[in-house]
């Protein structure tokens, strides 16, 4: 079928048919031609590319040629162990029980250098365990890694004794790690639970809500103030920028007025209340002042609780009614402290006046009861009794559940710490963590334990707007080493502990053109310890706090 298909192909053209015996095709063409040298090395082309592998040699295939090539790397380190081997007795001993025989883990290699399991037996000489130990945390191939990695990856090819506890105990001594890592580990500090007053409103608690929406009385901030026996609070309203001798006045038309002069104020670290105006206030008065600690608000709980639940119903008010949020605090207050409290087991109006408040939810009740003489004066005895009970259960019942996660730390004094620290940006409510900043600052020594979990550190005058007593949590202990240059921290810090970045230019502008408004924004440059780095913050903002940006 194939030949008539070729003689069908074939028949219009004029040719003459022969044929060639193969017998007589001994020349070969000159597409075939090949001379003998490569023919030659064609046939054994495939051994010769193995043996140069075998020789580590690189192979690279021409027309013209073949070329061949190797790279060489040596290193004196184990001829250097190797010779120090010989003058480690312990090592030396070792050497003769391989010698006879003794010895199955130990083994003499090929170059002559003493293995431990096919690892280099290190000599006990510190200069080179330190050379090991630097080149595995601090080369450019492993940076920084943490105690467990960095001797799983030296341990297949080192061995010395006590390798994991020198290796861990330089990981903890390296001075970046301490500034730059964060502890993957139960945080520091038990709790300390406060005294429980011995009477209603003998002491208190207060704190400051602001940032606040301006209302149409100009109000944009709340004072709390709390008992922290009853529970019972009152919240004022009253403006940013409020002088000191005022809020005094707020304080005895609102507080002693209706409860007296308490014997203790606990609080923060607010510029009000540290204000000297009213330390010499509560000094006459016979009041003892109790502030926290730098930026731990967990020592005024109180207040910080109250707050939160002041902030729930306020968002409450504003989101069902409207308005504004100060025309519904006294109603809030109100129902705030007709709230049932667990930790007293009532509420507070009924710890504080010895009875429920009446609501329209009580109105049912016929009659009243009408208690006199020394019956009203024991009801209110073994109530306030029966509250200390409850906050003292409360308090132990707390304890324990934040001390399961929490470890004891104790430091001395004379003792180097490093402080804790909150690198952020921007302006207002608005600010953003930072990431590539220090986690920690120092070293500071500490000069004195104040209370159970707070200590006094020595500042520099850099950090002197800064209370210089802090919480065991804001501290990390430094571990010293020989070789640490310590350099001045070139920050500066806020009262909270926050690093405080300046702005360095404005780079950029946009609108965002809204509904009924206008949104203007501009691009500031931050400058800080970890670089320059752009936000996009509202112009009014940034006018109002670094007018010298905007040139008139």
């Amino acid at each position: 079928m194939r030949q008539r298909r070729w003689i069908e192909f074939l028949k219009d053209y004029d040719f003459a048919l022969s044929y060639h015996p193969g017998k007589a095709n001994v020349v070969a063409d000159a597409l075939s031609r090949k001379s003998l040298h490569m023919a030659t090395l064609m046939s054994r082309e495939l051994e010769l590319i193995e043996q140069f592998r075998d020789l580590s040699l690189v192979c690279e295939i021409t027309p013209r040629s073949v070329k061949l090539g190797m790279l060489k790397l040596t290193n004196d380190f184990l001829e250097e162990v190797k010779k120090v081997q010989k003058e480690d007795l312990s090592l030396v001993d070792r050497l003769v029980l391989i010698n006879q025989g003794k010895e199955v883990d130990f083994k003499v290699d090929e170059n002559g250098v003493i293995r431990f399991r096919d690892r280099v037996c290190v000599p006990n000489v510190p200069e080179l365990k330190k050379r090991i130990l630097e080149e595995g945390h601090r080369s450019g191939l492993s940076i920084h890694p943490g105690a467990t990695k960095m001797y799983q990856d030296l341990k297949k090819l080192f061995w010395w004794p006590g390798m994991k506890k020198e290796v861990a105990e330089f990981v903890y001594a390296c001075l970046i790690c301490q500034k730059s890592k964060v502890e993957h580990q139960k945080p520091s500090g038990l709790l300390q639970p406060m005294f429980v007053p011995e009477w209603k409103w003998d002491s208190i608690s207060m704190d400051f809500v602001s940032g606040l929406p301006k209302t149409v009385k100009g109000n944009d901030c709340i004072w709390v103030i709390v008992d922290r026996l009853t529970k019972s609070a009152h919240f004022i309203a009253f403006k940013t920028g409020t002088l000191i001798p005022k809020l005094a006045e707020i304080y005895v038309d609102q507080i002693v007025r209706l409860h007296g002069i308490p014997s203790s104020i606990v609080s923060d670290r607010d510029p009000r209340f540290t204000s000297r105006f009213w330390e010499s206030l509560q000094e006459a008065v016979g009041t003892k002042l109790r502030m926290s600690s730098a930026y731990h608000p967990q020592t005024d709980g109180q207040s910080e609780r109250t707050i939160q639940s002041l902030e729930d119903l306020l968002r409450a008010c504003v989101l069902e009614h409207g308005g504004n949020w100060d025309s519904w605090l006294s109603l809030i207050e109100f129902t705030y402290n007709n709230s049932f409290h667990s930790s007293i087991g009532m509420a507070p109006f009924e710890a504080l006046y010895g009875r429920r408040c009446r609501t329209p939810l009580c109105w049912y009740e016929s009659g009243e009861n009408v208690v006199l003489g020394p019956e009203i004066v024991q009801q209110k005895t073994e109530k306030i009794k029966m509250i200390k009970e409850k906050m003292k259960a409360s308090q132990s019942r707390q304890k324990s559940y934040h001390d399961k996660k929490r470890k004891d730390v104790e430091f001395k004094e004379g003792d180097h710490v490093f402080l804790r620290v909150s690198p952020t940006t921007g302006i207002g409510r608005a600010l953003r963590s930072k990431k590539l900043t220090p986690r920690f600052i120092g070293s500071y020594q500490i000069l004195g334990r104040v209370g159970n979990v707070a200590y006094r550190i020595a500042l520099p005058p850099s950090l002197s707007n800064l209370h210089n007593v802090f919480h065991v949590s804001q501290l990390r202990k430094y571990v010293p080493d020989p070789s640490h240059v310590i350099e001045a921290d070139d920050i500066q810090l806020r009262e909270n502990l926050t690093v405080e970045t300046v702005p360095l230019r404005i780079e950029d502008k946009q609108v965002k053109r809204l509904r009924n408004k206008e949104v203007v924004s501009v691009k500031v440059v931050w400058g800080g310890p970890a670089g320059e780095h752009a936000t996009w913050e509202l112009e009014s903002k940034m006018k109002e706090s670094y007018p010298e940006l905007f040139p008139s």
